[in-house]
């Protein structure tokens, strides 16, 4: 009996803390003296034990037990002990988050892992092995694209094509659950970045590679890919290992007890591969105009509030009507934004896709929307523009971007004690910066979208110029006309890039205290040492 995956800490409360692990057999899984047993998926095994009863502000060393044997940390483990660092009103006002998104996974190609250059999280865990605790994040945060279903490295796509029997099946992508899994193990079992999972309380949401590039960009493309004879299975495995790897630790314990597909899993016996395929199923599906499943969610950090929203499979395509989230989706939003937020320091909303692009470029996404909505021969051209160009972030559903800036602006010019700072951190568009949107009117709150991608890809040639331009005062004021004359709605804000735009390979830190506020954007270098890019202050 082995442990295939994992520990991985998850959602960490003020005395409780949730561990994810994979094993190779069922098993009964201990940390610290509280136990789960596993479930099965297609003869794979996974546990999520909730540990309970730590103390708040404490830092606990911990061990994975299976059966009551030892498996974590591993025998002669180079890295420090893995660690549960609880919060509490000692830290309730500070807070160190890092953040980033496009993670792919080094490949053993020589050629293509230096064309990717070095993983800028691998090397911060490096960094961390000889800090200490104190000095370690609260929290890391993932943005999407964890794994790659549809861009397989040489070996993933060797070992594909001698298994694949179903030659319905593309060659190159993964469709079944198991192939998933063994994207997982790939990309979460780097050494340092299993230690680093094992040890910082992790957040995760997936965006478009984690199923399949353009995910749910329009009907259009829906109507295209449910034509595939593979694409049922293929969203099913994608959706199910992303509720088993990803989503379920995201939750509480209490917000699992109350989880109705979370407990029918626990309760079944055998393999739970026919609940996921329900749970997949509803989640992809729309029914008047709401998504069947919610995967945002919330976790308080003392006087901050992290909200998660699920920016890619919470979109409504099918009835015709464009929208990023359904309309009881986007009232989950509000309402948790809005929940005591006179209380609040610091608000913290998290989407894979930026809210605020290069202002040219997010002109240019309204306008092909107004196009690719007209019937004939420009609508289906501005729909062949709209895919092939990833026209498909915020202000491509620009009803949605309206009212998530109006949701925004409100929140920052809310009178009385209110936070001191909106972020909306986002990863994607392979280049890092950090936006400052400013207001016509009085403004409590510095808002801020904070970019950070890719955490480690290759940024194609193309790109840089691009974004150079989109990021031009004087090529953004004539796109906003050229938008404007074009049907594009008034914008309520404006915004401007106070850093970069940054290329290559980066990790970025959100450093929070009391009512100030700053971001750290850093990249490796020479033997993986990381030195700081740029530091932006995001409070006066």
């Amino acid at each position: 009996m082995t442990l295939v995956l994992g520990p991985v800490l998850r959602h960490v409360g003020d005395t409780t803390a949730m561990v994810w692990v994979q094993t190779d057999e069922p098993a009964e899984v201990t940390v610290l003296g509280c136990t789960a047993p596993t479930f099965e998926v297609q003869g794979h095994h996974y546990a999520l034990v909730a540990v309970e009863g730590l103390t708040p502000d404490s830092t606990t060393e911990y061990q994975v037990h299976l059966d009551g044997r030892l498996v974590w940390p591993e025998p002669d483990s180079k890295f420090p002990p893995s660690v549960i660092r609880t919060r509490g009103p000692a830290a309730a006002d500070e807070v160190r988050v890092i953040f980033g998104s496009c993670r792919y996974p080094k490949t053993g190609d020589a050629k293509i892992d230096e064309k990717l250059g070095q993983d800028a999280l691998d090397c911060y865990a490096e960094r961390m092995t000889s800090q200490p605790h104190e000095q370690w994040p609260d929290v890391l945060i993932l943005l999407g694209d964890q794994v790659y279903a549809d861009e397989l490295t040489p070996e993933a796509r060797q070992r594909l094509t001698g298994r694949r029997t179903n030659k319905k099946r593309p060659p190159d992508e993964v469709v079944s659950f198991d192939e998933y899994v063994g994207l997982y193990r790939h990309t979460w079992g780097d050494p340092e970045i299993r230690w680093v999972l094992s040890t910082l309380p992790t957040a995760m949401i997936f965006d478009d590679h984690d199923i399949r590039d353009d995910w749910n960009t329009s009907r259009a493309w829906r109507e295209a890919v449910n034509q595939k004879p593979w694409w049922r299975d293929r969203i099913r495995a994608g959706l199910a290992s992303y509720w088993v790897y990803q989503h379920i630790g995201n939750l509480s314990p209490q917000q699992l007890d109350k989880d109705a597909d979370y407990q029918k899993v626990l309760a079944a016996d055998g393999d739970r591969w026919p609940l996921l395929v329900d749970l997949a199923d509803r989640a992809d599906h729309e029914v008047d105009g709401e998504k069947g499943l919610r995967f945002s969610f919330r976790w308080d950090l003392g006087r901050s509030r992290l909200l998660m929203i699920d920016s890619r499979n919470s979109r409504i395509l099918d009835d015709g009507s464009r929208k990023m989230l359904g309309d009881r989706e986007f009232g989950w939003v509000e309402k948790h934004v809005r929940d005591g937020l006179e209380d609040l320091d610091h608000l913290i909303l998290a989407s894979s896709l930026p809210w605020l692009l290069p202002p040219a470029i997010g002109d240019l996404q309204t306008v092909n929307e107004i196009a690719a909505d007209k019937s004939g021969l420009r609508g289906a051209i501005a729909e062949k523009i709209r895919q092939a160009a990833d026209f498909e972030h915020w202000p491509a559903f620009s009803a949605s971007f309206l009212r998530l800036s109006d949701l925004i602006i409100g929140t920052a010019g809310a009178s009385g004690q209110g936070p001191a700072t909106v972020s909306v951190l986002s990863g994607d568009v392979h280049h890092s910066y950090a936006a400052r949107a400013e207001f016509p009117g009085p403004s409590a709150a510095h808002v801020h979208q904070l970019v950070c991608s890719p955490v480690h890809n290759y940024v194609p040639f193309f790109v840089k110029p691009v974004f150079k331009l989109g990021w031009s005062p004087r090529v953004a004021r004539l796109a906003r006309r050229w938008a404007r004359r074009h049907g594009a709605p008034e914008l309520p804000m404006s915004w401007r890039n106070l850093s970069g735009p940054l290329f290559g390979n980066t990790i970025a830190t959100l450093e929070i205290s009391a009512r100030t506020a700053q971001v750290v954007f850093e990249q490796p270098h020479s033997d993986c040492e990381l030195e700081v890019a740029a530091r932006i202050a995001l409070t006066d």
